[in-house]
């Protein structure tokens, strides 16, 4: 499994973040090439608690079998996923900006170490150890990634 732990890993999604460009359109959802750059630093972000994961019901309905499917399991995530409402920015900035920010969460992320994520709960799966973090954050990265045919 890919691991942001990894350095190789980390510099192959760098190099597929730097093959994005402010006019790339995405195979599916409404997202722009800026709002991709800045959507895929908040999970970052909320690993670490800079963000905060409040659950709501549906997470707790559901975030336990989601969680076993997508995480635990091998299922890549479908296209059109609802996004949650903390990653969603309808006005980013500047594109390169955004790149740059992204670029700079992931290697941050990786350099700490699951010794870096503070945050034990995920706003919709639940608890989660480091190690589901970091599949999650790559899924998520190579998610969206794909969205743009990189």
């Amino acid at each position: 499994m890919k691991s942001l732990f990894k350095q190789s890993d980390v510099e192959e999604l760098i190099t597929r973040i730097n093959k994005v460009t402010p006019e790339s359109k995405p195979h599916w959802g409404k997202m722009n090439a800026a709002q991709l750059m800045a959507h895929c630093i908040a999970p970052l972000k909320m690993a670490h608690g800079e963000i905060p994961s409040k659950r709501n019901l549906m997470s707790l309905l559901f975030g336990k079998m989601f969680k076993k499917k997508y995480i635990i399991g091998n299922t890549v995530f479908p296209k059109n996923l609802p996004t949650d409402p903390h990653f969603l920015v309808p006005n980013p900035m500047q594109f390169e900006m955004e790149r740059k920010k992204l670029i700079e969460k992931l290697q941050e992320f990786s350099a700490k170490g699951p010794s870096g994520i503070t945050n034990k709960v995920h706003s919709f799966f639940g608890p989660m150890i480091a190690e589901e973090w970091d599949i999650l954050q790559y899924k998520h990265l190579d998610h969206h990634l794909k969205q743009f045919g990189v």
